[in-house]
């Protein structure tokens, strides 16, 4: 079904609405404002929306409330999450909690632009599963990570391994949601990664960066040369040949209890 307008954007600051609206309308996306969750849920009830980019502290209901209330009454539109207080702890929370994003803020014109190209893509991608025939409504058109695997939101994976070290990568959604990997970019073996913070950066064929946020914290021990040199490897095999990194985690257990288990997108 064709939304109403293109993106309803949730946050009681002027200065950051009205950029959101100035670099999406440059774009030729419409977009409405909505100063806090009562007047969102407003004017979700008049109008439907392919995206919501929405700010987690408001003066009302905070943004996870708001996500909450969604998830409820059973509104699908994709929710991008943006706060100021920008701690792993909240990006790791926005994606726990089913947002499919997380904008750290102040961000600049083209980090906004690449999470609100994902998140068009990602309501392309669900609109054309939900209506194909035969299909669940709660189906995608993207390969789930294995079942045996976690994931941070539908970002990044992580696989226990036997030695004690786990295997990284990125999911097959969210590749899918950006233009055509044409480069990625690795940290150093020894570099420590913390959960929900940029891990690598993909490079897409319109030039867009997009980063990939760790779904653990620990010391990389390995990184995957073979896909930095042929980033095709991420289409083709990103649960396999397109890992990214094998780390030495920190704090597993305590990272896994904010992964969701990949067998449950199988129930």
């Amino acid at each position: 079904m064709k939304a109403d307008r293109d993106i309803l954007v949730v946050d009681d600051e002027d200065v950051i609405t009205h950029a959101v609206v100035r670099v999406c309308e440059a774009e030729g996306l419409s977009v409405d404002v909505a100063a806090s969750a009562t007047d969102a849920t407003v004017r979700l009830a008049q109008r439907t929306y392919r995206l919501i980019i929405c700010d987690v502290m408001m003066a009302d209901v905070d943004g996870f409330e708001f996500l909450a209330d969604l998830v409820q009454r059973q509104i699908r539109t994709p929710v991008i999450m943006s706060t100021g207080m920008s701690t792993m702890e909240n990006a790791v929370k926005s994606l726990y909690s089913g947002a499919i994003d997380f904008i750290p803020k102040p961000f600049t014109a083209d980090e906004l632009l690449t999470a609100v190209r994902r998140g068009l893509m990602y309501a392309k991608l669900q609109d054309a599963a939900s209506s194909a025939s035969g299909a669940r409504p709660d189906s995608m058109a993207w390969v789930p990570c294995p079942a045996k695997y976690y994931r941070l939101g539908y970002a990044s994976w992580l696989a226990e391994e036997r030695a004690g070290t786990v295997v990284i990568g990125v999911s097959d959604l969210f590749v899918k949601t950006i233009d055509a990997p044409t480069g990625v970019s690795l940290v150093a073996v020894g570099e420590e990664l913390v959960q929900g913070s940029p891990c690598a950066t993909i490079t897409a064929r319109d030039g867009l960066d997009h980063g990939v946020l760790s779904p653990v914290s620990g010391r990389v021990v390995e990184a995957n040369g073979a896909v930095a040199a042929a980033p095709a490897a991420l289409e083709r095999d990103p649960y396999f040949e397109g890992w990214l990194y094998r780390v030495l985690p920190s704090e597993l257990q305590y990272d896994l209890k904010h992964l969701t288990s990949c067998s449950s997108d199988r129930m």
